[in-house]
């Protein structure tokens, strides 16, 4: 086996996480600034902090990578312009790592040098899509956590000479696809895909059987590769492991850089392998699994009965005869570790730090904090701790840090250059969306999602009247069974395809005379994304239905490519590759806010739904006046289970999406 190396890419939510990972002996650190970071909740850091670390990283041999990762936007483009001018000048990062596609056109614009890493959010899930991602200028995928080995070695193998892979080998999962999310802005208004992510995912449902104690039936349990990870030291594409966890303190961060350093360097040492191991269960995070990383012997990385916070379980509080509650801790602790009483939707969750050393079985007092109470029996864990080997390392490196100087942290006056706005078709159109072709007469705005069973329905004369819209996500093994379904398209002179990535291009031969469309799930929401489509060959564009009403209406100003909206319909709130085995799929799902959601399956993914559908109607001329040409409804059968919907959603319309 020609083994390679791939660095490891470690998280920094803040300067004590960075020093951590340096001291580690991490190859790259990945840390988000204050805006524009899919982490939005970390510390973040400010961008002459930031340079500061970078220069120390540099002298360690330490590259530096940027998130700048959330969806853009019509606002957002001239402040990340001058955000990415500066920090080309100060911090000087070796990468910057983008959702919008917005960005690669942003960073040409500034002038920024380094590499441009799609993230995962960006959904490029598929090997055929590599090309694609390629042609736009970008050096490095980052491949979806829902990937099993062959599948990565099938993206290995498709990879263009000129890119690379990143892969996620340990911290947490989500239950939805990455950059398929809306369910914290459906239900809340805080976009996943904008860093405010609530984790709506993490809390208890209950089934149609209200009796049934509610579980956390979408919570996952953490990644962890650990010894898997030696496969892939034989697939060099893959150049980087990718360690989750920017929210996480440095105890983590040095620890888990630590074993998969170990892992890496010593991949047939039996002994080293176990030391690793032993110091990832040292990590402080979630319970672990594999999830499907294994084909021959995929996990369903979910434990509903079971809670699935962070942290390693110190304690079960009691409480004193007058009310106030403590714990007996299990194990010592020491000054400046961080406990977590409790989960953060039960009452009086809160975080503590411990400040003086306190041996086990020692009696630790909680502080009630407001009215809440806090129940006897509530879990107490520790999820950060400064040991004083971590803390003398973390003090060395930061008192070479205080001796760096960094350049000013000049200004910029940026602004970037938008398309030319497009004449506006004379007529507006309506169009449905449906899974099977409607009965009769094909007209024009009949939309139908791709599959072998609506193409069995479909009259070959219609094939060319109707929109085909490609599914959201494409899996590796998908890929042909898509491939042949284009195909068939084509052959009976299908000419309007509505692609829900920008990387599904790559089905269709580069001569086809065919019309892109960008459907509503490429999250199109600013005018240089248009633009960049518009060069893909892309005809129109369904904007994201999350935006709120001043980024809807200011869109069709500066679009160089006729706008579409999804004015009614279902639209998910997630998609996933994986479901509970406790989910009933088509039956009710109740949150303990009593909201509905149900899931059903298409193909390999599950799409869960809300109870109630999405409805601009009341906008649409608004909508029509500002400038949108095509308006879709997306209909989906409704489940007999499910009670009828009793309200509808404008979704962020009424909000400002933070």
């Amino acid at each position: 086996m020609n083994e390679h190396k791939p660095e490891i890419l470690a998280p920094a939510g803040d300067k004590s996480s960075f020093l951590a990972a340096i001291a580690a002996g991490a190859d790259a650190v990945y840390a988000g600034l204050k805006h524009f970071s899919a982490r939005m909740e970390a510390y973040n850091f400010a961008t002459s902090e930031l340079a500061a670390l970078a220069e120390l990283g540099r002298e360690n041999g330490v590259r530096t990578h940027i998130p700048m990762n959330t969806l853009m936007k019509p606002d957002d483009l001239n402040s990340a312009a001058r955000l990415v001018e500066r920090i080309s000048r100060t911090v000087k990062p070796d990468a910057l790592i983008i959702q919008d596609i917005a960005m690669v056109d942003i960073a040409r614009q500034a002038g920024f040098e380094g590499e441009l890493h799609l993230s995962t959010l960006a959904n490029v899930s598929h090997p055929a899509a590599l090309k694609t991602a390629e042609e736009l200028g970008v050096d490095r995928v980052v491949v979806p956590r829902e990937l099993n080995l062959d599948e990565i070695r099938m993206m290995a193998e498709a990879c263009p000479d000129s890119m690379t892979l990143e892969m996620f080998v340990h911290g947490a999962l989500c239950y939805s696809v990455s950059g398929r999310c809306y369910w914290s802005s459906y239900f809340g208004g805080k976009s996943s895909l904008r860093g405010r992510c609530v984790q709506p995912c993490r809390r208890l449902y209950g089934g149609a059987k209200r009796k049934d104690a509610p579980k956390r039936l979408f919570s996952c349990l953490d990644l962890s590769l650990d010894v898997l990870t030696k496969p892939t030291l034989a697939i060099p594409k893959v150049s980087s492991w990718k360690i989750e966890g920017r929210k996480k303190g440095p105890h983590y961060v040095y620890y888990t850089v630590a074993a998969y350093k170990m892992l890496r360097d010593n991949p047939n040492d039996a002994k080293a392998k176990k030391n690793a191991v032993e110091l990832l269960e040292l990590a402080l995070g979630r319970p672990t699994s594999h999830s499907v990383f294994l084909p021959q012997r995929p996990y369903t990385p979910l434990d509903p009965s079971n809670e699935t916070g962070s942290g390693f379980l110190i304690g079960i509080t009691k409480q004193e005869k007058n009310g106030k509650p403590y714990f007996n801790c299990r194990q010592e602790l020491l000054a400046g570790d961080f406990l977590r009483i409790g989960y953060q939707d039960q009452p009086g969750h809160q975080t503590m730090k411990i400040r003086k050393f306190i041996p086990k079985r020692g009696k630790i007092s909680i502080p009630v904090k407001g009215r809440t109470r806090l129940k006897s029996g509530t879990r107490v864990f520790l999820i950060d701790r400064r040991e004083e080997g971590l803390v003398k390392a973390i003090k060395k490196l930061d008192s070479r840090l205080s001796k760096i100087k960094v350049a000013d942290n000049v200004g910029s006056n940026m602004i970037v250059e938008l398309p030319q706005p497009c004449p506006l078709p004379e007529r507006t159109a309506r169009h449905t969306l449906q899974r099977n072709p409607p009965k009769g007469k094909t007209k024009f705005g009949t939309d139908v999602w791709l599959s072998m069973n609506a193409l069995k329905r479909t009259p070959r004369p219609a094939v060319s009247k109707i929109f085909w819209h490609l599914p959201p996500v494409v899996w590796p093994d998908e890929e042909k069974e898509v491939q042949k379904l284009v195909d068939i398209c084509l052959s009976g002179d299908g000419r309007d395809f509505v692609l829900n990535a920008p990387w599904q291009k790559a089905f269709f031969p580069k001569n086809a005379k065919v019309r892109f469309h960008a459907g509503p799930f490429c999250n199109v929401s600013n005018p240089l994304t248009i633009e960049l489509l518009a060069d893909m060959g892309f005809s129109s564009a369904y904007v994201s239905p999350e935006l709120a009403r001043d980024d809807f209406l200011s869109l069709p100003q500066s679009s160089p490519l006729p706008l579409g909206v999804v004015l009614t319909g279902m639209w998910p709130l997630a998609l996933s590759r994986i479901i509970a085995d406790e989910t009933e799929l088509m039956s009710p799902i109740y949150s303990q806010k009593k909201e509905i959601c149900w899931a059903r399956k298409y193909g390999q993914t599950y799409w869960i739904y809300p109870g109630w559908p999405l409805d601009f109607g009341a906008e649409r001329k608004v909508l029509e006046n500002s400038g949108y040409t095509m308006f879709l409804d997306i209909q989906e059968p409704w489940p007999r289970a499910v009670p009828e919907p009793q309200r509808t959603s404008n979704f962020n319309w009424d909000l400002t999406l933070l």
